[in-house]
């Protein structure tokens, strides 16, 4: 009798429980590597990220066109600079030049009267003047003759107005005459000589013109 009861009680305690412990941790595996799984890609196709690629390229476009056209505006500026200095250097360069050529002017126009004194004391017929008076003469020609060199040598001219149409640039007139087989408007005679220095009219001359 004792013998029966060992045998009926052995199966009962000993093989169920090992089958229940191996097949339990194997179902919670697969059920947790499930879920574990899972859980991310539902989490991706949830949470959704807001696209601002669109607005961060308009963005950078902005400030390239900001950019861009501050660089424009200070091409344009170095661009007006550069003229301007190049203006400013032509316009220095040309008052320059014009005060080396008519830098003699005013010493000229002072030496003009003493000219004009000189034509006036030198005369064509010597022969009423005294042997004294004639040695003047010569003196006189040759001081006369050494300031119309330095004038011609420093480029200055006297103004041909004998026979010549009346020019207010060049002429003035002082007084009119009608004289016949002369056309109105004509030079007759001159008066006071008018010099040019270069291209330039530093004094008119004074004229008598036909009327």
């Amino acid at each position: 009798m004792e013998e029966t009861k060992e045998i009926n009680e052995s199966p009962k305690v000993e093989v169920p429980n090992k089958i229940v412990e191996e097949v339990q941790p194997k179902e919670e595996i697969k059920v947790e590597n499930i879920v574990s799984e899972e859980q991310p890609k539902e989490e991706t196709k949830v949470e959704e990220v807001p696209d601002t690629s669109l607005e961060d390229d308009k963005k950078h476009l902005d400030k390239l066109n900001e950019a861009y056209n501050k660089i424009s505006e200070l091409e344009d500026k170095l661009i007006r600079k550069d003229a301007d200095m190049i203006n400013y250097r032509k316009r220095k360069e040309e008052e320059v030049n014009k005060m080396l050529k008519f830098c003699n002017e005013d010493i000229i126009k002072e030496i003009l009267p003493i000219l004009d004194n000189f034509e006036r004391a030198i005369v064509e017929d010597d022969s009423k003047l005294s042997d004294v008076e004639k040695n003047y003469l010569v003196g006189f020609k040759m001081i006369y003759s050494h300031l119309i060199n330095v004038m011609e040598k420093f480029d200055v001219k006297p103004i041909d107005g004998n026979n010549k149409p009346f020019d207010p640039v060049y002429h003035n007139a002082i007084m009119s005459e009608k004289r016949e087989g002369v056309a109105p408007g004509m030079v007759i005679e001159v008066l006071q000589k008018g010099y040019l220095l270069k291209d330039k009219v530093i004094r008119t001359a004074m004229v008598r013109v036909s009327e």
